[in-house]
């Protein structure tokens, strides 16, 4: 039997439900519940204070509700303008700054429902848009931030723009909400199709994302659609497909589980979307719309089996996928400092910690962006490891941008620690719903006592992938970090440990739903060990393999390494 949400879908008339009804409702600061659903599509959560709430219900006050809203921004690539529409819209609706997230783009939290549509109008005016940024459809396609490194990456950034307006969904629906787009009636709102996704959209959400070797900072792997770029003589030649990744889990239920694609072939660059359009139909059509925690595509392939999927997405392409071409993978982490692009331009990748841009004492990360966007005459580009980009700068102007850097706090990437540099979380408490334990607000103060342990064995400098959630849900990508902590309950998380630093292994429970001082003595005594055993170049995730710490998993997707 479908899905609650399935019906919610289908009587939606395609995503408006009763959503305009609860935004003119002036006596609650909420929206109907199924309309909950249907706004996530248009790019928006309803969330409340978590902080807060019990204090509320004892005043007898209702929750203090608010909107996440979330942009679509393919590749993470926006203007220098952009940034400051961007910024505008934090200042002026957003509680909490802007916040780069693990799919290259921005949300911003504690939203008022009042606000809500001058919001979403406001990044519509800076030529971007929120539609299918959330939801069960195809969502931001992400791309390696390197795309400035050659003309044949920045034709693989130039499908992922593509591949993101190609599968927005068609309804109308998002423009009659928030840009007074006239309203569908009579024949023509009985005509109104969506032809790739149907009156149901997707069983799941869907992500793709792009990787350009030898730099996995997407974690390509992670992605439903996996598609890793293949450049052969200085020309983008095509790109290896890879099938069924997925990130999320459910504490207690085996039956859900983190995935990694399979690499199924190679496709050239003019049958790309055609081949994207296949694979989102077949889910489409065989995803499970019983039960939404085995709805995405990672179910789908495990239920029917690699080569059967294989074979449907062929039989409705109507040719075979070529084999897959060699490739190889250094690292899924991003490059700080300066890196030179092609076209004699330079790139400047400054540390974000958890993605959280905001003006403190220590760094004004909101002042000295605007400040930068005002001269800046490149453009500015997020990656997935929640950090930033000053793009495309002139030789001459690179003494400007670092005194600027350096002025406003930005230069972390300096001083920080190999731990520190390689750190993601999610947002968790207090506003997402979700959230069973504290993440991007803890993380800073784990770290320092990280630090410490490290530094008393002389790893303080070691590069090592640490990655926190507040659930099991995975937006931080916790299953592919060295050191990943998963939220059980306040205070206490499983340790999971053995990724690798090329984003192609999972890593493994290591201590289930324990606390900070269990957690601190079982990785100070691995860091140990590390700093005595470890082989020159060993990284600490392939170093508890090697002795045992952790058995071998037993199932490597397949991929293909030069």
């Amino acid at each position: 039997m479908p899905s609650h949400l399935e019906h919610i879908k289908s009587e939606s008339r395609f995503l408006r439900g009763t959503i305009a009804e609860g935004l003119a409702d002036t006596v609650t600061g909420a929206i109907a519940e199924s309309d909950t659903k249907l706004l996530k599509f248009h790019g928006s959560y309803m969330q409340d204070n978590r902080d807060i709430r019990d204090e509320r219900r004892r005043q007898k006050l209702e929750p203090a509700y608010a909107f996440m809203l979330r942009a679509r921004l393919p590749g993470g690539v926006m203007t220098p303008a952009q940034w400051l529409a961007f910024d505008e819209l934090a200042s002026n609706y957003a509680s909490s700054g802007l916040r780069i997230t693990t799919r290259q783009t921005f949300q911003w939290h504690g939203i008022l429902k009042k606000n809500l549509k001058a919001s979403i109008a406001a990044i519509n005016a800076a030529a971007a848009s929120t539609i299918a940024a959330c939801g069960d459809v195809n969502r931001n396609v992400i791309c390696n931030t390197n795309p400035i490194e050659s003309e044949a990456h920045e034709a693989a950034y130039a499908w992922a723009a593509r591949l993101s307006e190609h599968l927005k969904p068609k309804t109308r629906a998002y423009h009659e909400f928030w840009l007074d787009g006239e309203k569908l009636v009579g024949e023509e709102a009985a005509n109104e199709q969506e032809p790739l996704y149907g009156p149901t959209y997707l069983p799941r959400k869907f992500k793709i994302g792009i990787a350009i070797p030898p730099l996995n900072d997407i974690d390509v792997y992670s992605q439903d659609l996996a598609l890793i770029a293949i450049i052969e003589g200085g020309e983008l030649v095509g790109f290896n497909v890879g099938i069924g990744g997925g990130m999320g889990a459910t504490h207690g239920d085996p039956a859900t589980y983190p995935r990694l694609a399979d690499i199924i072939g190679f496709v050239r660059p003019e049958n790309l979307i055609a081949l994207a359009e296949t694979v989102i139909g077949v889910q489409r059509d065989w995803g499970d719309r019983d039960e939404r925690k085995h709805a995405r595509l990672k179910y789908t392939v495990d239920t029917y089996g690699l080569d059967v999927m294989k074979a449907e997405i062929e039989k409705r392409l109507g040719f075979a996928l070529e084999p897959a071409r060699a490739f190889h993978f250094d690292h899924n982490g991003d490059r700080y400092g300066w890196v030179k692009g092609h076209a004699g331009r330079w790139h400047l990748t400054l540390q974000v910690e958890s993605g959280r841009l905001l003006d403190t004492e220590e760094h004004t990360w909101l002042s000295g962006m605007r400040e930068l966007a005002h001269i800046h005459t490149g453009d500015i580009r997020l990656t997935c490891n929640q950090n930033l980009i000053i793009a495309n700068v002139a030789e001459e102007d690179r003494d400007t941008i670092d005194a600027l850097v350096a002025r406003h706090g930005m230069d972390g990437y300096r001083k920080n620690s190999g731990i520190r540099q390689h750190s993601i979380a999610c947002v968790a408490l207090p506003t997402c719903g979700l959230a069973m334990a504290e993440s991007e607000r803890y993380l800073p103060q784990l770290l320092s006592k990280l630090e410490s342990s490290l530094d008393r064995h002389g790893l303080l400098d070691a590069p090592i992938l640490l990655r926190m959630s507040g659930c099991p849900n995975g937006c931080s990508r916790p299953y592919l970090a060295e050191i990943a902590l998963v939220g059980r309950a306040p205070g206490r998380y499983d340790l999971r440990l053995g990724a690798d630093f090329q984003g192609q292994r999972l890593n493994q429970a290591y201590r289930e739903n324990v606390d900070e001082a269990v957690i601190l003595e079982v990785l100070d005594g691995l860091f140990g060990r590390y700093a005595s055993e470890r082989t020159a170049g060993e990284y600490f995730g392939d170093f508890l393999l090697r002795v045992g710490v952790l058995s071998e998993p037993r199932k490597i997707p397949l991929k293909v390494n030069a």
